[in-house]
């Protein structure tokens, strides 16, 4: 569709990053109205952790409806998608998606989280960005990857069940499925209708990026890959462009961080929640700095963090992408037990 639009001089590839920067403004700014929290929908205190699930749901609905409708209408497909492999490196995956988990015990937000809250004037969570970054970085393509290959080699091959669509029966209708179980769980979260609306707004955001990239920015002379929501791959390019910004251009990734930080900022300011905050003791930022190592390596691992893996890629249909969020959370639930058992020296509200 690209070359429809008559650029002489621009590039789909020039384009991709503007599209992240968008999307990441709407992300940001949706996500700290909405307080939109993988962590504490699952590890939160109980009477915020039904509103909290809720609000994750009713973006999770939006999203599968949304990517699904996209794909029975032609303008994407997933197949050969890395969420779609065949050979489910289900070791990483599952090791991957506990690590991830108790690595957002320890930070209190998971990655998406921590770059709204870091957008917010929270510099625990700006560090907590930099040091997961650079792990996954070193996971991706430096010095941990050899950790990463060596467990992405213990494969499980599920062939066309690597998506739920190979299931009986038409893959929206699986979709629909989907869509109505995480919607009736938004209804009944007793979250404000304010915040599950604005919850479901963020969750288009998804299908826009999987079409963004994979139908309107698409150009056989010049591609841009098929690219969803989110946040492992991006901080390790948004590092790499960093440093090397000369040598490479700009991902969609680096602009959808840029816009998320952008967005929740200036949500924050404009709303009057904007705060600059630190750490208090040196045990704290040993503990955030523990869980920003845990992350960065489960991240790689599990193919994703809660949004990638999770509201991005469950509503592929992605057979991977399910057992890396239930990962993530199990993951999250044991650390949160043994950070709360009374014999344990860590504070869970540390």
């Amino acid at each position: 569709m690209f070359a429809d639009f008559g650029f002489d001089t621009l590039t789909a590839p020039d384009l991709v990053p503007y599209l992240g920067l968008a999307i990441g403004l709407a992300f940001g700014a949706l996500a700290e109205i909405t307080g939109f929290c993988f962590r504490r929908a699952v590890t939160g205190p109980a009477e915020t952790r039904r509103p909290a699930l809720g609000i994750w749901m009713a973006a999770l609905a939006t999203a599968i409806l949304g990517t699904q409708a996209a794909a029975a209408a032609g303008l994407i497909a997933f197949e050969g998608h890395r969420l779609h492999s065949p050979d489910l490196a289900l070791a990483a995956l599952l090791t991957g998606g506990v690590l991830f988990g108790a690595g957002m015990v320890l930070t209190r937000g998971c990655i998406s989280r921590l770059t709204v809250l870091g957008g917010s004037g929270n510099l625990r969570a700006l560090l907590v960005l930099v040091v997961f970054a650079i792990v996954a970085h070193a996971t991706l393509k430096g010095v941990l990857a050899p950790l990463r290959t060596a467990l992405g080699a213990w494969t499980l091959p599920v062939g066309d069940y690597a998506s739920l669509a190979a299931l009986p029966g038409p893959a929206f209708g699986w979709a629909l499925v989907l869509a109505a179980g995480a919607a009736a769980l938004a209804c009944c979260s007793g979250a404000p209708r304010g915040r599950l609306a604005l919850a479901a707004l963020l969750g288009l955001l998804v299908p826009a990026a999987w079409v963004g990239t994979g139908f309107v920015l698409y150009d056989d002379f010049d591609p841009v890959p098929l690219t969803g929501l989110s946040f492992t791959a991006p901080a390790a390019e948004t590092l790499f462009w960093g440093v090397a910004a000369t040598a490479i251009k700009p991902t969609f990734g680096v602009g959808l961080l840029g816009g998320v930080l952008a967005g929740a900022a200036i949500s924050a300011r404009l709303s009057g929640r904007f705060r600059w905050q630190s750490f208090d003791s040196p045990a704290q930022t040993g503990r955030y700095m523990g869980g920003a190592v845990l992350m960065g390596i489960g991240g790689v691992l599990a193919g994703g963090c809660t949004v990638g893996a999770g509201l991005a890629g469950i509503p592929t249909l992605s057979l991977a992408a399910v057992l890396a969020l239930a990962a993530i959370a199990v993951g999250a639930r044991a650390t949160q037990a043994l950070l709360s058992a009374p014999s344990s020296g860590v504070s869970a509200a540390t």
